[in-house]
């Protein structure tokens, strides 16, 4: 009778969980405050012990869970429609550099470390701090980058070029299934797909890992691969 009860309790506390995430919105961990991040997890752990305990009542956790979800989109709510509040919930960026001066004072009050900060620059792709302008901390923790001028990548505008836009590619194929809806969206079908696999030298769609289409007649097909590497390839 318990593992009976234990098993409806976690199938209720997935689907309050669920319910809960619609409500609130979704948000990608990059883009989660830290007032998000903890809710979250203080949602996730009434769900666990909610889950497992065989004792008291049940409705006592999902009253928890329903008062956290309702005060997040309360605060959410709140945010959208002051700005003010919002720099008060959720934060506001702060200016750690401009025009190539650092300002030691927001590091502290950000609580930023030098070297996290020269770890972001590295992760955005400047290696050296004579390249950058203006380096941002964002309400996210993340660190945007504006470069200088000569250290900015070159675009297509800077040569004059004219270029073609780039289309969505459709997965029309997932390890051996047709994806018919996909298939239709790219405003091929299935005659042009058979022909475009016989192109590939594909005789079995079975042997299709992933094969994906655009609206200018491009297939791209990866085909299943039995070998199983098991070398590091960065060490």
């Amino acid at each position: 009778m318990e593992f009976i009860k234990i098993i409806l309790t976690s199938v209720g506390s997935i689907i309050a969980m669920f319910i809960s995430t619609k409500i609130t919105g979704k948000k990608q961990m990059s883009e989660l405050s830290m007032f998000d991040y903890i809710n979250g997890i203080t949602i996730g752990s009434i769900a666990a012990e909610m889950a497992t305990s065989l004792e008291g009542d049940v409705y006592y956790p999902l009253t928890a869970i329903a008062v956290y979800t309702i005060v997040m989109w309360l605060i959410s709510y709140i945010s959208e429609k002051s700005v003010k509040c919002r720099r008060i919930l959720a934060g506001k960026a702060i200016l750690l550099m401009e025009n190539g001066k650092i300002y030691q004072k927001n590091f502290k009050k950000s609580n930023i470390d030098i070297n996290d900060f020269l770890a972001q620059c590295r992760i955005n792709g400047y290696f050296k701090l004579d390249d950058i302008d203006t380096a941002i901390l964002e309400e996210n923790g993340k660190v945007s980058i504006l470069p200088k001028a000569g250290a900015r990548p070159v675009t297509t505008q800077d040569l004059a070029l004219s270029v073609t836009q780039d289309t969505i590619m459709y997965t029309v194929i997932a390890d051996g299934h047709i994806l018919e809806e996909n298939l239709k969206r790219a405003g091929k079908n299935k005659q042009w797909l058979e022909k475009e696999l016989y192109k590939n030298k594909v005789s079995n769609i079975n042997d299709v890992f992933i094969a994906e289409c655009d609206r200018d007649n491009l297939l791209f097909v990866f085909t299943k691969n039995k070998s199983n590497p098991e070398n590091d390839p960065f060490q």
